[in-house]
């Protein structure tokens, strides 16, 4: 797989404070980072859950690089003490090794949303000027909150979210909860609120209906403070997909959340849901890459790739899939599950015994994979009645027993319980036209007319690598000829290349335009990105002034910063880059 030229993995800043509770802090503005930097079209930015895989490891950059496949590294630290913080920060090229870019920020707390924008900018513009164009928003980073006490307090609800346990989200909703106290107009805080009492009661850790109103009053709130926010359509989706399985509504508004963010991942994550329910599976697995490219090395992500495969009947894929995610995270429990079903498919026998050792449900598995292997199997009633038990309690994640009954001769029954799943809408089953344990039931009278979708697969466009790749025109041919003119001249006239601080804003300012316009003009007429462009002068006067005998009491360094070089090791890379050898071998050879 080849590396994106434009691709960075922002990996969690270090927490320099002497308190260490303030981890929070430092992952939150990580966070902050990453998501502005998604905005940011055609730059590929690896997402939170894999860049976070590295927090706390001693692992080198290069590896980290290709573990991601990206090109760019961005790593700092943070230290807060009381109104303060210093965020220090460093780019660094996956290929070499080498910090191309560092910088230091003190400011006072105050103003962190400001610096957070500040931040972002600044990666954004180096990279671009590093690996070539692409446009930058003037700012990235919308201040969600005028109170930086609410603002952490926030962050601490979302560290304690993201550990995703029961007990963590409760705890989530209180810090959420205080952050609100203190700004009622906090909208991301009632956002959060909402997803967090959306999950209590699809886990069943709290009374539905309460959780469920609980939940609806913070949407209430949130959407008349900010609708621009991508939580807003977001939280359309899982009120229409999971629970009225409006599958065309969804669609609308998963498209919502895309427009806003291209890259979001909840709302990737949910259009590959939207495909496999309805059984588009080439579209499914085009949102699927598109997850696993900016975030590969979530288990989630793979265990959604995995059910593709398994929806497809390619068990053997699936099984590879599904290990791999385990791999990940052994606590996926989903994947477990999908683990034993490919197994069964497989008749893997010794493998699925070993699977299942110590897991509950071992008698519901075994008949399973007897009924799909053996095919002739008696069901023991015992274990029906057990089950009657069950439907009542709704306990049982994955739906075994309906899995048993559409495989035996209870088929009729088997029938009669998914119909009822089906009008309980039961996320377990909303996949239940592809689900291959399900197909003995396609032939029973009453099959067909159960759930029907609403939304077709001539509705699910989806993008198109030559409409992602391209960017926008925003010069015309005869603009760009006069912009070269002046670009040039400018270059060879004021030499403003001497500079070893001068900016692709520095530039832009001079020929009063803007970045994205420079950026676009450099890239489109010499094929180069800002960086080299600059550095293509500066060599060509180091060659000159080294070659000058009057410079001869020169060190060949000291003539590289006379020349607007900053870097020993940028100078020696670049020179070896476009000459083959090193700076000396050419000043031997052609003194």
């Amino acid at each position: 797989m080849s590396t994106p030229s434009k691709s960075i993995a922002v990996l969690p800043f270090v927490n320099m404070s002497s308190d260490a509770d303030n981890e929070y802090f430092s992952d939150g503005i990580t966070e902050e980072i990453i998501n502005a930097l998604t905005k940011i079209k055609h730059l590929k930015v690896i997402a939170r859950t894999s860049s976070f895989v590295f927090k706390g490891k001693d692992i080198d950059i290069r590896e980290i690089g290709r573990q991601l496949n990206v090109n760019t590294i961005l790593e700092g630290s943070i230290k807060k003490s009381q109104d303060k913080v210093r965020i220090t920060a460093q780019l660094i090229d996956v290929s070499d090794g080498i910090h191309y870019w560092s910088k230091k920020y003190d400011r006072d707390l105050v103003n962190i949303f400001d610096l957070e924008d500040e931040i972002s900018l600044a990666i954004a513009d180096e990279v671009r000027n590093n690996f070539g164009h692409f446009e930058v928003q003037d700012h990235l980073i919308k201040q969600p909150t005028n109170n930086v006490d609410a603002y952490q307090l926030f962050l601490k609800g979302r560290s304690l979210q993201l550990k995703w346990t029961p007990e963590s989200i409760k705890e989530a909703i209180t810090f959420y909860d205080k952050a609100i106290a203190l700004d009622i107009n906090y909208a991301k805080a009632y956002y959060a609120n909402l997803q967090c009492y959306g999950l209590l009661a699809m886990w069943g850790y709290m009374p539905y209906q309460e959780a469920m109103e609980l939940a609806i009053s913070n949407f209430l709130i949130a959407k008349e403070i900010d609708t621009s926010l991508p939580e807003y359509p977001l939280s359309f989706v899982g009120k229409f997909f999971w629970e009225e399985w409006d599958f065309k509504n969804a669609f609308i508004h998963i498209n919502k959340v895309l427009e806003i963010n291209p890259n979001h991942i909840d709302g990737l994550e949910a259009m590959a849901e939207l495909c496999i329910a309805l059984g588009y599976f080439d579209k499914a697995l085009i949102f699927a890459n598109k997850l696993l490219e900016v975030d590969p090395l979530s288990a989630n992500n793979h265990y959604t790739l995995a059910h593709i495969f398994y929806y497809k009947h390619q068990f053997d894929k699936a099984l590879e899939a599904v290990n791999y995610a385990l791999t990940l995270n052994p606590q996926l429990e989903l994947a477990h599950h999908l683990k034993c079903f490919c197994l069964i498919w497989l008749n893997k026998k010794q493998e699925f015994t070993e699977h299942i050792h110590h897991t509950t449900l071992n008698e519901e598995k075994k008949l399973l994979f007897n009924l799909i292997n053996k095919k002739a199997v008696e069901i023991p009633h015992q274990i029906i009645n057990k089950w009657i038990e069950d439907y009542k309690k709704q306990t049982m994640l994955v739906p075994y027993d309906l899995f048993v009954l559409a495989n035996s001769v209870h088929k009729e029954q088997g029938l009669m319980r998914l119909k009822e799943m089906i009008n309980h809408r039961r996320g377990q089953v909303i996949n239940f036209r592809q689900e291959p344990f399900l197909q003995p039931l396609h032939n029973i009278k009453g099959f067909s007319e159960l759930h029907q979708s609403n939304l077709f697969v001539e509705d699910v466009k989806v993008p198109s690598k030559d409409e992602e790749n391209i960017a926008s025109n925003i010069l015309d041919n005869q603009q760009i000829e006069t912009l070269k003119k002046e670009l040039l001249a400018y270059f060879e006239e004021e030499e403003p290349f001497l500079n070893p601080q001068l900016s692709l804003k520095f530039v832009a300012d001079v020929l009063e335009l803007n970045t994205n316009k420079i950026s676009y003009l450099i890239n489109k007429v010499f094929n180069l990105n800002f960086n080299e462009f600059v550095n293509s002068y500066r060599l060509n006067h180091f060659k000159t002034i080294a070659l000058d005998s009057k410079n001869s009491h020169l060190t060949i360094l000291g003539l590289a910063y006379d020349s607007g070089f900053n870097s020993k090791s940028v100078f020696n890379t670049y020179f070896k880059k476009i000459e083959d050898v090193t700076p000396s071998a050419w000043l031997k050879a052609n003194s």
